[in-house]
């Protein structure tokens, strides 16, 4: 994975994979509604994010334009990146890890930029399923699409014991998130540096020597009979 045309179909292939499963779901399930693909473990629930990662939100329109600008900027700057360390021959994990996380932000940054525009709004109270290029125009502007989520791996549903201090009797769900492709790329990315960071940056072990310097000397020969 070392060449620049392979980092380019890797990032290439995720970026198809993750706007077609998206445009799928967008434009044939409604707004919350879901299905099971694997029992009730592994499920297609599909929502929308505006915000950042975990549905958070700041200041507005004004707060998601900046988001999304943010999202451009880091995206064009991953760019550079990513030429920069295959030009300097880093550790080929090292650098598909850097193309996963350029990839989900790039997946991300598409549905932020032009969802809005393309699409048709998704309604959950009027069983609306999205329309892509609607004739009207879509139900946002440019910078201002949501993100669309679907991936939902709920392993355990149960609730806490009634003697549970605070949360007694309440609902307690092992792995809530609903994500996408785009956001798996990244924490594959990610964990996986964080994992193999010792081998895709080996420390030089500095080299020492208990030996001391062999000094010769000559002692100069005196002729006594001088």
């Amino acid at each position: 994975m070392k060449k620049g045309w392979q980092v380019a179909l890797l990032i290439i292939l995720i970026l198809i994979a993750d706007q077609a499963l998206k445009i799928y779901i967008k434009t044939h399930y409604t707004l919350q509604e879901e299905h099971n693909i694997l029992g009730r473990f592994f499920r297609l629930h599909f929502v929308e994010n505006a915000g950042m990662a975990w549905g958070w939100k700041f200041g507005g329109d004004f707060g998601k334009i900046a988001l999304t600008l943010f999202r451009l900027i880091a995206v064009i700057l991953g760019v550079f990146y990513l030429r920069s360390i295959i030009r300097k021959k880093y550790h080929p994990g090292f650098i598909v890890c850097a193309a996963l996380i350029f990839a989900g932000a790039a997946g991300n940054l598409i549905d932020s930029m032009f969802y809005g525009m393309i699409f048709s709004n998704s309604d959950y109270y009027m069983h609306n399923v999205a329309e892509i290029f609607p004739p009207h125009g879509g139900y946002a502007g440019f910078l201002h699409g949501r993100v669309v989520d679907m991936l939902y791996f709920p392993i355990i549903q149960t609730h806490y014991p009634s003697w549970f201090p605070v949360w007694g009797g309440e609902e307690f769900e092992f792995f809530s998130p609903v994500f996408n492709l785009a956001d798996a790329s990244i924490s594959v990315g990610v964990i996986a540096i964080l994992i193999w960071q010792r081998k895709f940056f080996p420390h030089k072990e500095a080299i020492t020597t208990t030996d001391a310097p062999v000094v010769t000397t000559t002692t100069p020969v005196v002729n006594e009979n001088l």
